[in-house]
């Protein structure tokens, strides 16, 4: 790990939606993560906040839409997610926050 980096930075916050909810069925939790983040840094951080083990960890880059306000063109921030597998046994409850 960085020395630049605590667990606080590497995950920002938990996603809740539909697709999310799917995967956690699957032993799966999905994170907004820090875009300079890689899969080790994420899978420390998960282990170290919350107590578990994790399995594996996929990570993917959503880039910002280009929108336009009052003829300004502007865009949105590029959003990492990374969907964490857990061991057998280990879960997390997203529900109550980090």
């Amino acid at each position: 790990m960085s020395a630049k980096h605590n667990h606080y930075d590497v995950i920002r916050k938990p996603i809740i939606t539909e697709k999310a909810t799917t995967a956690s069925e699957n032993n799966a939790v999905v994170f907004e993560v820090a875009i300079d983040s890689n899969k080790p840094m994420i899978k420390e951080a998960v282990e170290a906040l919350f107590g578990v083990k994790v399995k594996a960890v996929n990570t993917t880059v959503t880039k910002g839409k280009v929108k336009r306000f009052r003829g300004q063109i502007g865009r949105r921030k590029d959003v990492k997610k990374a969907y964490v597998t857990l061991e057998e046994g280990n879960t997390i409850d997203v529900s109550t926050g980090l």
